[in-house]
């Protein structure tokens, strides 16, 4: 009898999607005519610009040719006049596009780190970071930081903790995704100084900069003196021109021998897309309009969700200052086997139901996938303000009828 074919150890390590793992139950929800309130996915349901679609239907070309391994030049002295908005001083050479921001974190693992290279993330954090360091042979390891904290950055020593001769890096995302975390201008300088004392990288993730709800300025990993040459920093045009589906991003870092070594990877994948990156150019200039509309919705749904939330009895979180998610704590032994019933068992219907539907449920992100120990956050949710208002104070009223149904059936 022949063997079985072996799966990789590396695909076996590689954790499934918090984000997307249940997906199936709510197709299969959709599928029987339930209406599903998709709070799990940052997938923001505001319109691409004008400027951008009008773009994608004036291409006029023969062919649909590679593009350069780097990406248009004309793309990337646009991102250096967008990016001195944020008086971030660049070249067009520092910039590197990529095919959406997770290709940028996964070519900087590749470039930076040898396997078994340890990487300190303050958790809970994206969970696709986890999969990309598993891609890269790389270590996570982990500050946590804590929801009655407010998400804050731990302490310099809780890094220090964790520094070894395999430590090559520190990862972080600000504002943060999930859980809308704004670092301050003492973080930050807190961060740098950990790099510089122990010469790291530091990855910093920043494709959120556009959406920031409070007077704090905007502090980049660009904006740290002294370690400029330690820094790479991530970014993606697919939350702030809603233009997910594009996958157009960038690597951007002043490091010549990283950018050489990115480059061979971008070159191995050949090219990132032609036609993502036409409509990502025609993206930054005169949009300015359509971006404060953008961000004066997002500031409405931020209120109007972390409002609900706190109201819901034995619910809580924090306020976010960016990007547009929220971390919830839920009066739930196992936020991920209630999520899950959400989309298998739950069904509410009433007046305001829509018609045609037989019912309605809410679908969320469990928590315990944005930490890299599966007994951590357990009884959270991530929650993303990214439908309409109507929408999203629907879900919170599912969300609390929901409870009430689910503890009555647990007690």
């Amino acid at each position: 009898m022949k063997e079985e074919l072996q799966i990789s150890q590396r695909g076996i390590r590689m954790p499934a999607s918090p984000i997307r793992k249940l997906a199936p139950l709510a197709e299969k929800a959709e599928a029987e005519g339930v209406t599903v309130y998709r709070l799990n996915i940052g997938q923001p349901d505001l319109p691409t610009p004008p400027k951008a679609l009008e773009a994608l239907k004036k291409i006029d070309r023969e062919v649909l040719e590679y593009s350069p391994s780097q990406g248009y030049l004309s793309l990337r002295e646009a991102l250096v006049n967008y990016y001195d908005r944020y008086q971030i001083k660049l070249d067009a050479n520092d910039i590197i596009i990529t095919c959406g921001g997770s290709e940028a974190v996964l070519f900087a693992f590749m470039s930076c780190l040898n396997p078994g290279d340890e990487i300190i993330m303050p958790e809970p954090a994206y969970a696709n970071y986890m999969s990309f360091a598993v891609s890269a042979g790389a270590v996570i390891r982990s500050v946590v930081t804590t929801i009655e904290e407010g998400f804050s950055l731990p302490k310099v020593d809780k890094f220090e903790e964790l520094i070894n001769e395999r430590t090559k890096a520190i990862l972080i995302c600000n504002p943060n995704n999930p859980t809308g975390y704004l670092y301050s201008q003492k973080e930050m300088n807190q961060l740098r100084d950990i790099v510089k004392k122990y010469n790291l990288y530091l990855f910093s993730d920043e494709v959120y900069r556009e959406f920031i709800y409070t007077g704090s300025p905007y502090i980049s990993a660009m904006h740290l003196a002294g370690i400029e040459e330690n820094v790479i920093l991530i970014d993606s045009v697919s939350k702030r021109y809603s233009e997910c589906g594009i996958r157009i991003g960038a690597l951007i870092t002043k490091n010549k021998a990283v950018r050489d070594t990115v480059m061979k990877f971008c070159q191995a994948r050949l090219s990132p897309p032609l036609i993502g990156q036409i409509i990502a150019e025609a993206s930054i200039e005169g949009t300015e309009q359509y971006s404060r509309e953008v961000y004066e919705a997002y500031l409405e749904r931020r209120k109007c969700l972390v409002d609900g939330v706190n109201r819901i009895p034995g619910c809580y979180t924090p306020i976010p200052m960016g990007a547009f998610y929220t971390v919830a704590s839920l009066p739930v032994d196992d936020a991920e086997k209630f999520c899950a019933w959400c989309l298998q068992e739950f069904r509410w219907k009433d007046e305001h139901t829509p018609a045609g539907s037989s019912g309605e449920t809410i679908m969320m992100a469990p928590g315990s996938g944005f930490y890299s120990e599966p007994d951590m956050g357990k009884n959270q949710v991530r929650l993303a303000y990214v439908l309409e208002k109507d929408k999203i104070k629907r879900a919170l009223f599912l969300l609390s009828k929901a409870l009430e149904e689910y503890l009555s059936i647990k007690q």
